[in-house]
C-alpha cells in the first residue's frame, strides 16, 4: 500500500517531498502495527521533548544556515515526523481493532482485503490519495499475483476473483453507507492485459492491446460499460481509450482540466495529462 499525497507525482517530477509513503506490513495480522509510528521503548515523551528543545536551540544558533533552502526540506520532514509521533489521531487511523468483526469479515481476512479496509479508514481520515498493491500469496504460482503466466483459470477461480470481488464490493458498499462514495473515486486497474491464447503452462502472458478497468464513485456513472473488443478479447473494436485518457478522466473528476500545468524541479511546465476525458462514463 502506498499513501500518496496530492498531487501524487513521483519525486522525479516534483521532487522527493511528493514521494509516497510505502507501507509493506500485513494488516491482517493480529499484531499489526505501522513501523516507526511510535517512539522506541527507550525514549519517553519527556526525553523527546528535551531533544526537540535542543534541536530548536541548535537551529536558532545556526542562523542563516538553518533558513537556507538546503535545510528547509529537512526541517519540513522533521516536523512531519514529529507530528505523526505526537498525534494520537494518526495512530488510530491504522488501528483496525476499532472495526467490528462483521466489517472485517465482510472485506475478508486476507492481507489484500484488510489493506482495502485500511484504505477506507485513511480516506475517512482525510488522506487524499491511497494506492493499494495486490499482495503476494506464498506458495502459489506467479507469487499469487494477477500476472498469471501459469495456471490462469485455476488461480482466477480459486482466489484471485473471489478475494477481489469480496473486498471491492465491500469497499464500495462501505463508502456508500458512510456517504463517502460520491466524493471518492475508486479505480481497479492493472498495467496490462493477458494474451488471447493460453501458453503451454495453462497461463496467459502479457498483452497491452486490450484489457479492462473499473471505476466507481467520484462522479462516475454506475453500471455503464464503455468500449468493446473483438470475439477473442484481443483488440478493441469500439470505444477505444488509452492510459492517458484514463488519467485525464481522473483529473477531471478531481476538478482539474487535463491541460493544467505542473512545474518540475527545474521549472519546466508539464501538462498533467495529454489525454481526453472519457465523457461516456461520467
Amino acid at each position: 500500500m502506498g499513501v500518496i499525497p496530492w498531487p501524487g507525482q513521483t519525486g522525479g517530477v516534483l521532487g522527493p517531498q511528493y514521494d509516497p509513503w510505502l507501507l509493506t506490513c500485513d494488516p491482517s495480522q493480529a499484531d499489526f502495527k505501522i513501523p516507526d509510528l511510535a517512539l522506541p521503548k527507550e525514549i519517553s515523551g519527556r526525553r523527546l521533548d528535551k531533544r526537540l528543545a535542543l534541536l530548536k536551540e541548535v537551529n536558532r544558533r545556526a542562523g542563516r544556515v538553518a533558513d537556507s533552502s538546503a535545510v528547509s526540506g529537512l526541517k519540513r520532514q522533521t516536523k512531519q515526523a514529529i507530528g505523526l509521533l505526537s498525534r494520537s489521531k494518526a495512530g488510530s487511523v491504522f488501528d483496525l481493532s476499532q472495526e467490528s468483526d462483521a466489517t472485517r469479515d465482510r472485506y475478508g481476512r486476507t492481507r489484500w482485503a484488510q489493506s482495502v479496509l485500511l484504505a477506507r479508514r485513511m480516506v475517512e481520515a482525510g488522506v487524499s490519495l491511497v494506492q493499494i498493491n495486490w499482495a503476494k500469496v506464498d506458495k502459489e504460482p506467479n507469487g499469487g499475483s494477477w500476472d498469471t503466466h501459469d495456471k490462469h483459470n485455476d488461480l482466477l477461480k480459486r482466489f484471485l476473483m473471489p478475494w477481489m470481488d469480496q473486498a471491492y464490493s465491500a469497499l464500495l458498499t462501505d463508502l456508500s453507507d458512510r456517504g463517502l462514495l460520491d466524493e471518492t473515486l475508486v479505480l481497479w486497474v492493472g498495467e496490462f492485459g493477458h494474451t488471447p491464447k493460453f501458453n503451454a503452462r495453462a497461463g496467459r502472458d502479457h498483452w497491452g492491446h486490450c484489457f479492462s478497468i473499473a471505476l466507481a464513485g467520484g462522479g462516475v456513472q454506475g453500471g455503464v460499460v464503455h468500449g468493446g473488443s473483438d470475439d477473442r478479447a484481443a483488440y478493441p473494436i469500439s470505444g477505444r481509450v488509452e492510459p492517458r485518457d484514463l488519467m485525464a478522466t481522473v483529473f477531471h473528476c478531481l476538478g482539474y482540466s487535463p491541460d493544467t500545468e505542473l512545474h518540475d524541479t527545474s521549472g519546466r511546465p508539464l501538462p498533467i495529462s495529454r489525454g481526453r476525458v472519457i465523457e461516456q462514463v461520467l
